[in-house]
Formats: C-alpha cells, sequence, structure tokens
C-alpha cells in the first residue's frame, strides 16, 4: 500500500465499558477447573477494573511513557504496513527487537510506501512503526506462565502471605493482557485504515477521522450494548494448540498474529456495513447488523483471551529453581525449631 500512512492520530481502544466486558467474557469462559480463586469476587472485579488500565498509562504527559512499553504503539498493529516493508507476516520474527530492526532495515528500503513523518505530530517518537500488539500479548502471555509456575510452588511450599502476592501478579498480568487482547478484536487495530480509509478508495468508503472512536465508545453506548446480552453466548474456553514451527518462532505469537490477520479480513467489512449506514448514531438502537457486528467482536476477543489465560495455565511448569529455594529455606528452619 503506497505511501501508508503512519497512526497520525492516537486511536483509542474498546472504552472502559468494552475493555471492561472483554475481561468478564475471559472470565465466563474459563473452564471449571481453572484455578478458583480467579472467579473470587474480588479478584474477578479487579481482572474487570484492569481492563482499562493501558488506555489509564496513555494519559500521562510524559513522552517517554508514551513511547515505553504502555504506549499506544502496543495497542494495535497496523498490518499492511508490515509486507509494505518487504516482509512476510508469516514470518516475521516473534523477538520483539528482532522485528524493530528488520521492519527498519525494509522501511528505510521501501521508503516509496510511506508518507513523510512530520517532526511535530511524532514527539514521542513512534510514528516510524506500524505497532507492537502481537509482541506485548506475547509477552504479557510469558509473564503469566511464569506467575503460574511460581505459584504452583509456592502453594506446595510457601508461605500464605506469598501465596497471596503470586496470586495478585496472576491477576494483575491477566487484567492488563486482556487490554491489548480485546484490542485487536476491534479490526480498526490492525490495519492502517484505523481513523477512516486512506489511499486508493474505489469503494468509497468513509474517510472520517471519528469513526474509530464510534466504534469503539460511542456507538456502543447509543446502542446499550451490556454484557449480560453477549455472556450468553460464550463458550468454554480450550487451550490454544501450540506447534513447534520450523523456523523455531514462538508457537504462542504464531497463534496471535494469526488472530489479528482474522480480524483483519474484517476491516473491509466493517467499513462496507458503514457505507450502509447501520452505524448510524440515529438507528443505532434498532440496527440489529451492526450491533451483531459488535457483539461477535467482545466475544471474539473475550473467548481468545480465556484461552490465553488457560494455555498459560496448562503450559506453566513448576518453578525448579524456586522449589529448590524453598526445600533449602525449609532445611535451614527446622534444626532452629528443634
Amino acid at each position: 500500500m503506497p505511501f501508508a500512512l503512519l497512526a497520525a492520530v492516537t486511536v483509542q481502544g474498546w472504552d472502559y465499558d468494552g475493555h471492561r466486558m472483554v475481561n468478564q467474557l475471559a472470565l465466563t469462559a474459563l473452564p471449571a477447573d481453572f484455578p478458583a480463586f480467579v472467579r473470587e469476587p474480588a479478584n474477578a472485579e479487579r481482572v474487570a477494573f484492569l481492563g482499562g488500565e493501558p488506555d489509564r498509562w496513555r494519559n500521562v504527559p510524559d513522552l517517554i511513557m508514551k513511547q515505553s512499553g504502555g504506549s499506544w504503539t502496543d495497542h494495535f498493529c497496523d498490518l499492511e504496513q508490515i509486507p509494505d516493508a518487504g516482509l512476510d507476516l508469516a514470518k516475521v520474527s516473534s523477538f520483539r527487537y528482532d522485528f524493530i530492526l528488520q521492519f527498519a532495515a525494509g522501511r528505510a528500503t521501501h521508503l516509496e510506501n510511506y508518507r513523510m513523518i512530520d517532526p511535530a505530530e511524532n514527539a514521542d517518537h513512534t510514528r516510524e512503526w506500524p505497532g507492537f500488539a502481537p509482541w506485548a500479548i506475547t509477552e504479557y502471555y510469558a509473564r503469566l506462565k511464569s506467575g503460574f509456575s511460581y505459584l504452583k510452588v509456592l502453594e506446595e511450599l510457601g508461605t500464605a502471605e506469598e501465596v497471596a502476592n503470586a496470586r495478585a501478579n496472576i491477576i494483575y498480568i491477566m487484567g492488563v493482557m486482556g487490554h491489548y487482547v480485546g484490542d485487536c478484536a476491534q479490526p480498526l487495530h490492525t490495519t492502517v485504515h484505523h481513523n477512516g480509509w486512506v489511499g486508493a478508495n474505489p469503494n468509497g468508503y468513509t474517510v472520517w477521522s471519528g469513526f474509530h472512536s464510534w466504534i469503539d465508545g460511542g456507538f456502543v453506548a447509543k446502542a446499550g450494548i451490556k454484557l449480560v446480552d453477549v455472556a450468553p453466548r460464550v463458550v468454554p474456553a480450550q487451550p490454544i494448540a501450540l506447534a513447534t514451527q520450523p523456523d523455531g518462532r514462538e508457537p504462542m505469537f504464531v497463534a496471535i498474529m494469526n488472530y489479528l490477520i482474522e480480524q483483519n479480513k474484517l476491516v473491509e467489512p466493517l467499513y462496507a456495513l458503514e457505507k450502509k449506514a447501520v452505524f448510524k448514531a440515529d438507528v443505532a438502537a434498532s440496527s440489529f447488523e451492526a450491533q451483531e457486528f459488535i457483539k461477535a467482536r467482545f466475544l471474539t476477543g473475550g473467548e481468545m483471551l480465556a484461552r490465553i489465560w488457560v494455555t498459560a495455565w496448562k503450559n506453566a511448569v513448576p518453578d525448579t529453581y524456586l522449589r529448590a529455594s524453598l526445600i533449602k529455606r525449609q532445611t535451614a528452619v527446622a534444626p532452629a525449631a528443634k
């Protein structure tokens, strides 16, 4: 896509209510044998609340914060920019920094595909990048798997305080991770067409820069879409089948990238629906087609999130280093107790 636009306007994910809903749908999708502490009312509420946390990080004026891992670039990935840099979506590295080097080199080689960056719009030095959502989600998956690995050992050999802290860490990671998974269930988080159609537009799709924010929250609020409208459709989550990759890429990263690619396929259907005027404010309350599209996005995000949570739990091997350390601690304490 020649002269792909570079996210000149910061894009929001689902409004807080939407992110909260995605996390709650994921909790609903958890299988019965998933660790019960996650469903305790206070913990479930915290997971739901944390669905909005990464957007709160973005509200500060600090440029370092805006460029960091909590920046808005972790909320999306404009997939079209990757092949524009001469890279294959099916082969990009699962290591974030390796990909950064690959993309930077490819972008420099194919500058004709990218619009000139206005320094006045790039104070946080992020406009050069396509977005890192697949890498962010994969990194949170690894953190969650680590959390379950040491929790399993602490539940056997740790103190009550250590177990409580480990569980609190898991709740935090689950909740924050949900934001990025939920973002990517919204097709406009996977495309250069995130704030209206850009470039060649033979089908006459909207170029309205407010389209993204209307889909994220304005329409949802106008239509009155609630958790109770969507939750009955949730199916119990199954772990993701993680197949070893011949090229050595992280299997979870591949699964998450495939998830984004599937959502990207819905970009043009979403614009086609907008062209049919089903998302107009004056018909939002009665537009069944538009509401079903949005409800399906919430369901997709919640179910994918639950599957990632379950996969982390199922694949977490007890932390052998921590186990050895705790056994040493018990051995050291035992003689003193005599």
